[in-house]
């Protein structure tokens, strides 16, 4: 039964679920903490690094998925007259997609206020941040302490 486009996607997505929830699981229990408490803050500073980067590039990169067409050789049963089956190759179509990245042109001076909002937010969470992090060490001593 040949797949649609919205269905063939779903499967890999559900392996990348069970996966991403398996290592949660493998996380300890401090780490669960820390990363729980401290999403916002990470977030916001990937994005400053991102837009730090762009500005010392002078553009920025974007991506984007495309979509071809390979040709490759298909196994087909194909049955003799005489009642036997034998397998031969014929061409046929896959879609192959790739993603390309690519510069994009920056308005220095939107980049400037966008860092400078970034840098005031990460300055605001880093204190709850650092707090969030003491609390979860507290509540999770054993794992705190170095490992030999």
């Amino acid at each position: 039964m040949p797949m649609t486009r919205n269905t063939a996607p779903a499967l890999p997505r559900l392996l990348l679920l069970m996966l991403l929830s398996g290592l949660a699981a493998c996380a300890s229990p401090l780490e669960r903490c820390v990363s729980r408490n401290t999403s916002e803050y990470r977030a916001v500073a990937r994005l400053l690094a991102e837009v730090e980067g762009n500005l010392a590039r002078g553009y920025a990169w974007q991506q984007r998925e495309i979509t071809m067409t390979q040709w490759e050789d298909c196994p087909m049963v194909v049955g003799h007259r005489d009642g036997g089956r034998h397998v031969v190759y014929r061409p046929c179509p896959r879609e192959v997609s790739h993603v390309e990245r690519y510069r994009v042109a920056i308005d220095p001076a939107a980049e400037m206020r966008k860092r400078d909002y970034l840098r005031a937010r990460k300055q605001q969470l880093a204190g709850p941040a650092v707090r969030a992090v003491a609390a979860c060490r507290a509540a999770y001593p054993e794992q705190s302490a170095p490992r030999p």
